[in-house]
């Protein structure tokens, strides 16, 4: 075999992810939210970006055909790239529609502040303050509300409380009992166990079997062994059963009803379907994301002779092609999940006007092929994005739903069913509730054929006991 060098011509056909094609598919994948904080950065980064405060002031067909006449072209075969000009020629709106400024309209109202809820911590905080207590006690219940998490639970020992404070256990003990009479009742506590005797004391609990359960057959009540605890205690499986509905209307997490700084407080729906006569339209929600546009006054840098700063000129047409590059990319995303909605409003359009229980199986295959768009363009389209619809707002993924095939050869969507299973469980009678086989015989008379495993996964995901912990005695 000879070895040796050579130069060869050779052909070659590859994808080259460009920084403007990576720039469009983050776009797309960003929810409304995302998009108006990823432009915000955009506008620090880009000087050629800005508000566009005054939509009287949008760049229009005549002054963008004015603009890309105006400027100089270099000399054929020049080193500058001219995709502003194309951009300035371009008479679309990107996405961004003209409307006359309302002076009346003031830029912001009390619907644009959010109120915050006191958290947990600041509701102890705030009955401390009312407690007679003295410096040195308040001092250590400041300590001790500081390390209460968020389900209302002590997360340290008062012997750590005392050695990091320096004081006795005893001024510890005292100062947390004071803490466990505050509102939410049952705050402070240790464990699950004195959580609820502490509930059980404050709400002038005194049955002797309530509180026998409490310290000694939690875990028997978790699994919904009645008829065990029946047995250990001596008692009737029907006072037992009391008991337990007694326990059951304490509340195991006092602090869970208090607001987290990191909470999640409300979504903003990035396309909402209206019916209108009968018929839906579509509007993509796109009043979050800020109005930008191209600054004019860099045009004079353009507009400059030829022996002007080449390195200035070509800095000032890099940053203009990035950022008709994003105008781009946004109409394209604005444009991108119109399709894609409208697809969903065809498919699904008995679930919009019936409900869930005519939501129909959908893979983003058969999206894709509909729009004539690949798999992955529709998912990133649909992916942490949120619509408003008759039934309630939702996440675009939940109209892809999976599905059985019924008896008569159609399928039938995974939500479906569970909302099948659902009713079925609440129609049933406590004292003798169905197992998960009587539930699959059920579906089957409905011409819906599952197996037992399926039935029991749905169950589980919907969060339904089973059948032991759903009787009633």
């Amino acid at each position: 075999m000879r070895m040796g060098y050579g130069l060869h011509m050779e052909q070659t056909q590859k994808l080259i992810m460009t920084p403007e094609l990576r720039q469009a598919i983050t776009v797309l994948q960003l929810s409304s939210l995302e998009l108006g904080m990823y432009i915000e950065q955009q506008l620090q980064e880009n000087p050629l970006l800005e508000l566009n405060d005054d939509e009287g002031h949008e760049i229009d067909a005549s002054e963008s055909q004015e603009r890309a006449e105006g400027v100089d072209a270099p000399e054929q075969g020049g080193e500058y790239d001219l995709d502003w000009q194309e951009y300035f020629q371009d008479s679309s709106d990107l996405g961004f529609p003209r409307a006359e400024k309302d002076p009346d309209h003031s830029e912001y109202t009390y619907e644009n502040f959010l109120s915050q809820a006191p958290t947990m911590s600041d509701h102890l905080m705030f009955q401390l303050g009312l407690s007679r207590c003295r410096k040195r006690e308040r001092i250590i219940g400041e300590y001790l509300i500081g390390n209460i998490d968020g389900n209302g639970y002590l997360q340290t020992t008062v012997e750590d409380a005392a050695r990091q404070l320096g004081v006795t256990v005893e001024e510890v003990e005292r100062v947390l009992s004071v803490i466990q009479t505050f509102d939410p009742v049952g705050v402070g506590a240790r464990n699950l166990e004195e959580c609820l005797l502490i509930q059980a004391d404050q709400m002038g609990i005194n049955d002797n079997l309530v509180l026998q359960i409490i310290k000694n057959h939690l875990l028997d009540l978790a699994k919904g062994k009645i008829a065990r605890m029946a047995q250990a205690l001596g008692v009737t499986v029907q006072e037992v059963q009391r008991a337990a509905d007694l326990i059951k209307t304490l509340d195991p997490k006092p602090g869970r009803n208090f607001s987290s700084p990191n909470d999640t407080r409300y979504i903003v729906p990035d396309i909402v379907l209206q019916k209108v006569d009968g018929e839906y339209v579509i509007l993509i929600n796109d009043t979050s994301v800020p109005r930008i546009t191209i600054n004019p006054t860099y045009r004079s840098v353009l507009n400059q002779e030829r022996n002007s700063d080449t390195k200035t000129r070509r800095f000032v047409e890099s940053k203009l092609n990035a950022a008709a590059w994003l105008l781009r990319s946004i109409e394209q995303r604005r444009l991108t999940l119109y399709k894609v909605a409208s697809c969903l409003v065809e498919l699904q359009r008995d679930f919009l006007d019936r409900g869930v229980k005519y939501l129909k199986p959908l893979n983003l295959k058969k999206v894709a092929d509909m729009v004539g768009l690949h798999e992955s363009t529709v998912s990133r389209a649909t992916s942490n994005k949120y619509i408003q619809t008759p039934q309630g707002v939702l996440e675009m993924k939940y109209f892809f739903s999976s599905g059985l095939v019924n008896s008569s050869g159609s399928a039938t969507s995974a939500e479906s069913i569970k909302k099948m299973i659902r009713e079925t469980v609440a129609a049933e009678d406590p004292r003798n509730p169905l197992n998960d086989q009587k539930i699959v015989e059920m579906l089957k008379r409905k011409g819906i054929i599952i197996s037992r495993r399926t039935v029991a996964k749905y169950r589980d995901e919907l969060g339904i006991a089973p059948i032991r912990k759903r009787k009633r005695y």
